[in-house]
């Protein structure tokens, strides 16, 4: 593994803690020169500070890889021109940051919704609009993005996030489609692990009591978030990063601990036709119950006052 990216130059956001800094590691062990970007936030946006991506640097550095840091946030320009100037081109692209602004809908404020849709999904477009033309150019590519179980399947509290989630999923596939014949693929990681975003302070304290007395949780049957390591996620990045997964274009990988799963992409599962005219009120609610709306599970049911 260790010259399967040699001579790629890789970009990975969010790359200074969590899944971004297990990937971008992941990439220098394989022979990858790595530009870490990460603006040091806290997990809701605020109290910026560039040292994260510097300390992955000085990691990287230390296991005998190359790498640079960029602690800027809003210059996505800037960390693609950074990786050309320094290594000479841009291979790889992992967009790994992200931030939270949890609420329930009817609670959610216009700011939170903005700042979430920005840094996630802008965000992503920006990386990914400035890296591809010269993906484009040199006709190979390797566009790696991260959407999530909440843009999939629907988290409760996170309807900024799930949205900025779910287009991302869009906004892959059709680059995916846009730029597949130029030799660039675009694919998705769909995360799972315990990170600063999933994993509040009381939980984490939890576990860090639990590892110093040596205690195993008893419910080992379905690992508990808290305990899938944000590294696993890493070898995935990187094989889709190579060479080996040149004809894997467009498509999505739930990652937790052990298990890499491809997701299926939508498509119709039932239908009801008619043969002439529109359908009224009256015949839906006589065939739609045992035919498309069979089975049908209502994933929070109304609770009684």
């Amino acid at each position: 593994m260790g010259d399967m990216l040699a001579g790629r130059v890789a970009v990975v956001t969010g790359g200074g803690r969590g899944i971004g800094r297990g990937v971008a590691r992941a990439l220098a062990a394989a022979g990858a020169k790595v530009v870490v970007n990460d603006y040091g936030v806290a997990v809701d946006g605020r109290a910026p500070s560039s040292g994260p991506a510097f300390d992955v640097v000085a990691e990287i550095e230390r296991d005998g890889g190359e790498a640079v840091a960029v602690a800027d946030w809003e210059g996505a320009g800037r960390i693609v021109d950074t990786a050309r100037s320094r290594f000479g081109r841009i291979d790889i692209l992992v967009t790994c940051a992200g931030i939270l602004r949890d609420r329930m809908v009817f609670n959610m404020s216009e700011e939170e919704w903005d700042a979430v849709l920005a840094v996630h999904l802008k965000g992503t477009f920006a990386c990914v609009r400035h890296a591809c033309t010269h993906m484009r150019e040199q006709r190979w590519g390797r566009i790696i993005t991260f959407s999530s179980g909440s843009g999939l399947f629907g988290n409760p509290g996170q309807a900024n996030y799930g949205a900025a989630k779910s287009a991302i999923g869009g906004l892959t596939k059709v680059a995916a489609r846009d730029l597949g014949k130029y030799g660039v693929t675009v694919n998705a990681i769909c995360p799972v692990a315990g990170t600063r975003m999933t994993v509040n302070e009381e939980v984490r304290r939890a576990r860090e009591v639990r590892k110093e007395r040596g205690i195993q949780r008893e419910d080992r049957g379905v690992a508990q978030i808290e305990e899938l390591d944000p590294d696993d996620v890493a070898p995935m990045v990187v094989f889709l990063a190579s060479e080996h997964a040149r004809g894997v274009n467009g498509q999505f990988f739930l990652c937790f601990g052990s298990t890499v799963a491809l997701v299926s992409q939508p498509r119709p599962v039932k239908a009801l036709y008619k043969a002439d005219g529109n359908w009224t009120l009256d015949e839906l609610d006589r065939l739609a119950p045992t035919t498309v709306l069979e089975g049908l599970v209502n994933p929070a049911p109304p609770k009684e006052a």
